[in-house]
């Protein structure tokens, strides 16, 4: 069968048009990536409303899987934190549990409390706040958060600022204990050498997610007491404070039976809520339980991060390193290698 010159162009503009509707249904499909999770590996097919995981309008909604959850489903979800959905913290602050009941913690103004801690993860929290004349106890909120990860740290804050703009960025980073500097904009991301730790704005300032290899993800926004809260709470905000704080929400990616903390012992299956069911606000205790000596420390009297010593580090990739040339008739120069016929 001859073909002719225009036949020619009809084929070549179908198989153009097919290649885009390959690329447009690639496009729609996110591999799970996590790591020991029951999606782990495989194509999920995004929703029409939201194709893609990313996005330069904050207020967007994205393609995101959750591999852990039974039905391997992509869903729509905002890449702000949601303070009505589990594994939140935000306001005077409230938070809402892995179990998904609502709870209080107040703790103290300029103090630190572990909010999750875990066999390689521990999430600190400053609090801020004041006491007026004639309260009971400090009005607080979460100024920042230190991260513990393996062996590993990385710190966000929100500075004190006596008024809000919104066209200043009011994040603040640290790495293993150096300044990070992330660009303003949406999407400018910073990875840790390893790649196993990422920092990610959501918009041009103020809103960041922050994404630990195959552990967690916390999304974070910095937003002031504004005057309505004020007004509404009688917070008696001073004039030379307006008490900047971090809106936060965790992702999880499997947590230890173990795992403790103000909110990570929420997540634990045999953990029963002590808030009081019908309760307006209720209050749950447990300062002395989680309070830690800094930001950074991994020391509470209900800590069980446990990271890896350097020494075992060490250990176990000489160990990687001599096992194919051990000679099992010499000593094993302090390895505890024994040797057997």
């Amino acid at each position: 069968m001859e073909i002719t010159k225009g036949s020619s162009i009809i084929i070549a503009v179908l198989l153009f048009v097919s290649c885009l509707s390959l690329q447009a249904n690639a496009y729609y499909y996110r591999q799970c990536s996590t790591k020991g999770t029951r999606c782990y590996g495989k194509y999920i097919r995004c929703p029409n409303e939201c194709p893609s995981s990313e996005s330069t309008d904050p207020k967007a909604k994205v393609c995101q899987i959750d591999c852990d959850k039974p039905i391997c489903r992509a869903v729509c979800r905002s890449r702000k934190p949601n303070c009505n959905a589990p594994g939140s913290g935000c306001y005077d602050p409230r938070f809402i549990g892995g179990d998904g009941r609502v709870f209080y913690f107040h703790g103290k103004t300029n103090e630190h409390f572990a909010l999750v801690s875990d066999s390689s993860l521990q999430i600190n929290a400053r609090f801020i706040g004041h006491r007026p004349a004639g309260r009971a106890r400090d009005y607080t909120w979460i100024q920042a958060l230190g991260v513990l990860f393996n062996s590993k740290t990385l710190s966000l804050e929100a500075p004190k600022t006596s008024q809000w703009n919104e066209d200043v960025d009011h994040l603040k980073f640290t790495y293993n204990g150096n300044h990070l500097l992330l660009p303003q904009g949406p999407l400018s991301t910073w990875h840790s050498p390893q790649k196993d730790v990422k920092v990610e704005r959501v918009a041009a300032r103020n809103s960041v997610i922050v994404t630990l290899e195959d552990v967690a993800e916390i999304l974070v926004n910095v937003v002031p007491v504004t005057k309505e809260d004020d007004a509404v709470h009688n917070y008696q905000v001073p004039q030379d404070d307006c008490f900047a704080h971090l809106e936060v929400q965790f992702r999880f990616f499997g947590l230890s039976p173990k795992v403790d903390g103000v909110l990570g012992r929420t997540y634990r299956e045999d953990f029963e809520n002590p808030a009081k069911v019908g309760v307006a606000m209720p209050v749950v205790g447990g300062e002395d339980k989680y309070r830690t000596t800094s930001l950074l420390s991994p020391n509470c009297a209900s800590c069980v991060f446990s990271p890896p010593t350097s020494h075992h580090i060490e250990a176990t990739e000489v160990s990687a390193e001599l096992m194919g040339t051990l000679d099992c008739s010499k000593f094993s120069h302090g390895l505890g290698i024994v040797c057997k016929k």
